[in-house]
This record gives C-alpha cells, sequence and structure tokens, in this order.
C-alpha cells in the first residue's frame, strides 16, 4: 500500500484521555507503552517515569540519549520533591583552554561542549529513593528496542532526516564517525516505518541496570568516555563521571491565581516561566482570542527573558537571589513597563537579598514530572564508539565572557533551557505538565497554564491551542493556526510579527491532572507523535 505518512489534508482532533490506575504521557507511544508495561507489573508512578525516560533514549534520538541531562518533579507521600541531574563543566575545561584552543565563543559540536551526563543518574536516584522495582527491570523495555528494532514514527523520521542532511556538513573529523555509524547505519538515515536498532545502546542500557549506574559512572562506560576524549581531545574525564552526584533539591513556586506553579529551581529556566506568571497575574484577562491577551503575555516573558539570561546559572555562582526575582515588589515593578508598545527587552535591578518530556501517574497518588535533553537535536555530535551513548552538548550555553554570570568555570553548572512544570491547589496536587524545545519552554508553561487557569480549557485543548514564540528583540513566530487578525494587531503594537512554515519549533508537551475524584485527565502533543498510555 503505498500513501504518504507526512500528509494530513484533513483535520483531526485528539480527545482528553481518562484513566484511574495509570497513565503515562511521551512524545512517543513505545515510550509511553514502556511506561505503562513497569506499571503494570507492579511498579509506580516513579518506576513508570524511568522506564519511559529510558526507552525515549532509545525511539527519540533526535532529543535524547544516555549522554543527557534530566530534571524531575516527583509528587509522592503528600509532597513535592526536586532532582537536579543537569552535569557540570569537566574539571579540564576553562575560558583560557578554550581561547588559547583558538574558541571566541563555546563550540556548538565536538567534546568542547559536553558537560558530564546527568540523565543515567536521574535514573538511579528516582529509582533508588521512591521505586518499587529493580532498575534493570525498568530499563529493560528500552533495552529490547535497541535490540530488536523499531519502526521509525513520521515526526521523529522527519526530524532525524533533517539533522542527518545537516550534521553530513558540519561535523567533519574522526570523532563524528560514531554518530554516522549509529544513526546513519549504511550511509542513510532510516526513514517512515523503517526499523533502526542498536545493539551497543542495549548492552550500555543493560550495564547501568544491572550495576545501578556504577558502570557508567566509576566502570566500563566511564573508562570508555576517558579513553575517547583523550584520544580526541576532549576535556572530560572519568575523574569528573566519578565526582558526579545529582542534586535533590527544593522546588520553588509562585501562586497564580489560586494555584501553586512549581519550577525546579536555578540552573533550570524554570524561574523565566515564575517571573512571567508573577507579572501577569497584575492582569485581569477575559478571553485568550484577544489581541491584549497575547501582547501583554509576549511582553511578560520578554522581560523575564532578560531577566533570566542575565542572572541564571548554577545557583552558586548567581549575583541576585531567587526570591528577589520572584518577590512582589519586582513583579510590580516590572509590570509597569508593559505598555500599548512592543518594548525592547532589557534585564532589571531587583531588590538584593533536542528535549523530551513525559509525565506519569499511579493509582496511588504518586506523579511524576520529567524531561531530559541533549540540548541541541543530537547533541553533541559525539557517540562513543559500540555504546550508543550519545553525548550533550549543553556547554554551548556558558559564556566565555569572564564578566558574565553564566560564565565557563571548571566544575560549573551552565544555564539549563529543560524545566518540568507541576501544579498543585492547597495541598491538592493537581499534576505534572511540561513543554519541550529550548528556549521555547518557559514560553510554553506560560501559555499552557494560562489556558488552564484564566481560559478553563482541557488539557488536551490547552495542548492544542495555537502557539507563539518570542524569537528576540521585537521579533515574535506564530503559529500559522493563531488568528489572522490577532497578528495583524500584534504588528500595529509594533511587534515583528513572522509566521512559522511549521509547528517544529513551538514545542512539544504532555499533561496529566488529577480531579477531585481520583480519576486521571491527560493531553498530548499534536505537534509529535505524542501518545497517551493509560490504564
Amino acid at each position: 500500500m503505498d500513501y504518504d505518512p507526512l500528509e494530513y489534508p484533513y483535520g483531526s482532533r485528539r480527545m482528553v484521555m481518562y484513566a484511574r490506575n495509570g497513565m503515562v504521557a511521551t512524545s512517543q507511544p513505545l515510550a509511553a507503552g514502556a511506561g505503562l508495561e513497569v506499571l503494570r507489573r507492579g511498579g509506580n508512578a516513579i518506576d513508570a517515569a524511568v522506564a519511559a525516560a529510558a526507552c525515549l533514549t532509545v525511539v527519540e534520538p533526535t532529543s535524547n540519549g544516555i549522554g543527557s541531562d534530566a530534571f524531575a518533579l516527583v509528587w509522592t507521600g503528600g509532597r513535592l520533591y526536586g532532582l537536579n541531574s543537569s552535569g557540570p563543566a569537566p574539571q579540564g575545561i576553562s575560558i583560557e583552554t578554550l581561547r588559547a584552543a583558538g574558541h571566541d565563543e563555546m563550540p556548538r559540536y565536538g567534546l568542547a561542549p559536553v558537560n558530564v551526563p546527568g540523565a543515567p543518574g536521574a535514573w538511579v536516584a528516582l529509582s533508588e529513593r521512591f521505586g518499587r522495582v529493580k532498575l534493570s527491570d525498568a530499563l529493560e523495555p528500552a533495552a529490547e528496542y535497541a535490540e530488536k528494532g523499531y519502526p521509525l514514527s513520521p515526526v521523529l523520521a522527519t526530524a532525524w532526516s533533517q539533522a542527518f542532511q545537516y550534521y553530513r556538513t558540519v561535523l567533519k573529523g574522526d570523532e563524528f564517525e560514531g554518530w554516522f555509524y549509529t544513526f546513519a547505519p549504511g550511509g542513510n538515515p532510516p526513514q517512515v516505518g523503517e526499523l533502526w536498532r542498536s545493539p551497543g545502546h542495549a548492552r550500555t542500557l543493560r550495564l547501568i541496570g544491572e550495576t545501578n549506574g556504577a558502570a557508567f559512572y566509576q566502570g566500563e562506560l566511564a573508562d570508555r568516555i576517558d579513553a575517547f576524549s583523550r584520544k580526541h581531545g576532549g576535556y572530560i574525564r572519568k575523574a569528573d563521571l566519578e565526582a558526579y552526584r545529582p542534586d535533590w533539591v527544593e522546588p520553588i513556586s509562585v501562586n497564580y491565581r489560586g494555584y501553586d506553579v512549581w519550577e525546579i529551581p536555578p540552573n533550570g529556566q524554570g524561574l523565566v516561566a515564575l517571573i512571567a506568571l508573577n507579572i501577569l497575574k497584575g492582569f485581569e484577562f477575559t478571553a485568550k482570542e484577544a489581541l491584549d491577551t497575547y501582547h501583554k503575555q509576549i511582553e511578560a516573558l520578554k522581560l523575564a527573558f532578560a531577566d533570566g539570561k542575565k542572572y541564571i546559572t548554577d545557583p552558586r555562582h548567581m549575583s541576585v537571589a531567587v526570591a528577589d526575582l520572584l518577590s512582589e515588589d519586582y513583579a510590580a515593578k516590572r509590570r509597569l513597563l508593559i505598555g500599548e508598545r512592543a518594548l525592547e527587552p532589557e534585564p532589571g535591578t531587583p531588590p538584593r537579598g533536542g528535549t523530551v518530556y513525559l509525565a506519569t501517574a499511579d493509582g496511588e497518588g504518586n506523579m511524576v514530572s520529567f524531561i531530559q535533553s541533549n540540548y541541541m537535536g543530537f547533541g553533541s555530535g559525539i557517540v562513543i564508539p559500540e555504546t550508543g551513548i550519545s553525548l550533550q552538548n549543553r556547554g554551548h550555553n556558558f559564556s566565555l565572557d569572564p564578566e558574565h554570570d553564566n560564565r565557563l568555570e571548571p566544575g560549573k553548572r551552565t544555564y539549563h533551557t529543560i524545566i518540568p512544570g507541576f501544579l498543585t491547589r492547597g495541598e491538592r496536587a493537581i499534576g505534572p505538565f511540561g513543554v519541550m524545545g529550548g528556549f521555547m519552554q518557559p514560553q510554553g508553561h506560560v501559555q499552557v497554564i494560562m489556558n488552564t487557569v484564566d481560559f478553563g480549557l482541557n488539557p488536551q485543548a490547552a495542548l492544542d491551542a495555537p502557539r507563539w514564540l518570542w524569537d528576540q528583540g521585537k521579533t515574535v513566530s506564530l503559529e500559522h493556526s493563531l488568528p489572522p487578525h490577532i497578528a495583524q494587531g500584534l504588528a500595529r503594537r509594533g511587534h515583528n510579527i513572522q509566521w512559522a512554515l511549521d509547528s517544529g519549533g513551538f514545542g512539544r508537551g504532555q499533561i496529566i491532572w488529577r480531579q477531585e475524584n481520583g480519576v486521571l485527565a491527560g493531553g498530548t502533543e499534536p505537534r509529535t507523535d505524542g501518545a497517551i498510555a493509560a490504564w
């Protein structure tokens, strides 16, 4: 049968999914199924999140991998826990070493932007503290897909092909051979419906599971990463991996119209979403599809990003306190800057004092908001031979300006784009939400929360709604589904409006809300191959 898996001439609609015993929402159906499989075998929502996250390294390598970083918000036992599993820069790298190597800014690809991977550490930490099944059992569905292969879904295959076309022009050097061998076997990327397998990836996942992460951070896999880095002039060493530990952190929040919106504290950019919501709660919004609604959302986000890009970094190196950036007085001060015309965003002076997202829930009340990323697509372009370990390029976010808060330093965590979100009301968990996609993420969080709280949209409609993306200055990209009269009105107010050709840059989200009767209600992203597995 001959048909085009990327052609959809007729509009379609997804409905809200409901379940009682468990739910897993991810950007890939196979990963959702992996999480559900672990749930049905006696695992809880935390085990399901680990299973789905590991599976996504196999079934969506265009966005994440074993060499990724990760963050999580976990609701269990009536309280919320935060996990920061982003890795620091290697001890052997510095502004001076990169300048001596001829770099004026952080490289995008290769070994220089590779920080210590945190994702395997996140799986171990979550499993050890809150899981119910062995880590090896949680990782086995992912290992099976890597070993036996799986057929590519449409959006995945499109992103894979685009990455291949770009990488073959920019990845020059022996260090990148592993990427092409792994992800373009036979010289070409796999197509929609074609099977792809990665035996080395399967073996690596099983080693991590069997050793509870020790093989990756202290053993055989650490040795392989070290040897490859030394051979090709990289900076990461086994000692960096041995020293790494994820951090359990206290989530941060703002109250938005009676709901508490939670994010991971810096070095993540969830603070940007909270700053914007803190500004926006001082306005009244009567309609979603109104010019004033879009204008104020965009302006608040611009102000929040200006502060975030100036101040967010490893919290040990921030020059401004989070509490000061989220104070009511500072929000009121920034709110006064929003007028009828688009502004050029500038950071304020507060008073001194390539990503996958998934959500899981079970029938016992446990819920997880989890995000994992290589940063830019496949990441650094570095794959450790015969292991399937694709390394992130998160270090690209560091500044080589020695005066910048987010300047490169050995052992320092950089500004991080990936952010899981969570919503509560009083003592009750509403549930996890997130929108993946680089600097779109806090913008997506603000839009999804306002769709839910201000405009009463169900979780699926909150994700379906047309999105905007502030790029820089006064430039805003719009999805084609956004009403033309809104775009025209924004242009009259001084915004530089650009219509996007596709929806790839507007983020991909998942939502699970727990209703008062305990029933779970979920929505999944229509802009990707998203799916919800429910029980």
